[in-house]
């Protein structure tokens, strides 16, 4: 035992080790009111990590190569020892990141996570986000497969819309004229290095900043301002070991439902992989329906939705692209002085409702083929997105709210 202390002593005066231990886990004091909406955050880190080990051993055995990619992804699905596994773990996790992702956000909506003093938390929330999109619209190329060249195909055409810089703006997306070989190498190059370092960068930036201002709680209330003798929170408890212990029962309970989808319904009917992946890229033959992934389709559906300009989609890709960058504004877009929807309005509580049932709206949408009756309720749905965020502005004028307790209640 002396001399595990012995060495830990030597590591502390190199490497500030015991230090990070308490600032970040023993010694940091969360609100003892967290509820299940808090497990998605350590879920997402969990997800994370998934992603990267899982990768490294796709990595392995996959070929960057256009006469090669979609072999080798069948060649870690057949002769790989596990490679099923692995490959099926990866792509069930990328439907999981999303959807923990925009649970976990979903949350910080509820409860006004993203109100003063957490503005800069929210904000590397949503780099966090961005990167993930970009992660995940990099990877879903690698495969090779039908949907993923003429997705990738769309998805680089709508930078061509951009005025006068469009076309050079997607050949260099590209690297070529056409999606090709090389754009298979550089996607594969910042899908596997580039953006990961990113991912990573902005999720320790996402937990130094929280753990600086503190977390929030259902209740709305800082517990900093009410501390006890020995300068602790009264409503705080340290988050290790009552939270890791709690996040470890979240985990488990996640990762049956995981590894059922990833054993029994990997593919989850083609919303997870489509079912003209599973055909080899071919240039010269277009899919009856060319869509994204599921955690896209609310955003393609906002540029479907918007009517073309002498035959240009610019428009669509600018409301589109407001539809993810309104995001970064709504610290400030929200005015109310009450951040939890526990002592919220009426007005704020339809509010959301109608947002969560918007956004599930559009993501059908976006799924589908494009037809008279999808398109008017894609251009409804889109309105009232941004409805939402500019409403959270004027509400406060008239919101009838609770009272905010003093400490947490419970």
């Amino acid at each position: 035992m002396s001399r595990m202390l012995s060495l830990l002593n030597w590591v502390d005066e190199r490497f500030p080790l015991t230090k990070m231990w308490k600032e970040h886990l023993s010694e940091y004091y969360a609100p003892k009111n967290f509820n299940f909406w808090y497990f998605f955050g350590s879920l997402a880190l969990l997800v994370l990590v998934i992603q990267i080990v899982t990768g490294i051993f796709l990595t392995m055995s996959y070929k960057p190569d256009g006469e090669m990619a979609f072999g080798s992804v069948e060649y870690i699905m057949r002769d790989v020892e596990w490679g099923w596994f692995i490959r099926y773990m990866h792509s069930t996790g990328a439907s999981a990141f999303f959807a923990v992702v925009y649970l976990h956000m979903f949350r910080g909506l509820m409860y006004g996570s993203y109100k003063q003093p957490r503005e800069l938390i929210w904000i590397f929330g949503c780099l966090i986000y961005l990167a993930l999109m970009a992660e995940a619209f990099m990877g879903y190329l690698l495969p090779w497969g039908q949907m993923s060249f003429w997705g990738a195909q769309v998805i680089v055409n709508l930078f061509a819309a951009v005025p006068f810089v469009g076309e050079e703006l997607a050949i260099w997306i590209r690297g070529d004229f056409v999606i090709s070989d090389v754009t298979l190498n550089r996607f594969f190059a910042f899908h596997v290095i580039a953006v990961p370092l990113v991912l990573i960068g902005l999720v320790v930036a996402h937990v130094l900043a929280l753990h600086e201002v503190g977390s929030n709680n259902p209740d709305g209330v800082e517990i900093k301002k009410n501390k006890g003798p020995d300068g602790k929170p009264l409503d705080g408890i340290p988050f290790h070991p009552y939270y890791t212990v709690k996040d470890i029962v979240g985990v488990v309970v996640f990762l049956m439902f995981f590894f059922a989808v990833v054993f029994f319904a990997p593919e989850m009917g083609g919303f997870f992989i489509e079912h003209p992946n599973f055909e080899p890229a071919d240039p010269l033959k277009t899919p009856e329906h060319i869509a994204p992934v599921w955690y896209f389709t609310p955003f393609y559906a906002v540029l479907r939705a918007v009517p073309s300009i002498a035959g240009s989609a610019f428009p669509g890709v600018v409301v589109m692209g407001a539809a993810v960058v309104i995001l970064f504004f709504l610290p400030w877009l929200d005015r109310s002085p009450v951040k939890s929807i526990r002592y919220r309005g009426l007005c704020f509580k339809v509010l959301l409702f109608l947002f969560v049932i918007n956004f599930i709206m559009l993501g059908y949408l976006g799924m589908k083929p494009t037809t008279d009756l999808f398109k008017l309720l894609a251009q409804i749905g889109t309105i009232y997105y941004f409805v939402f965020f500019f409403a959270l502005a004027f509400i406060p004028k008239f919101e009838k709210t609770k009272p905010v307790p003093e400490r947490v209640t419970s």
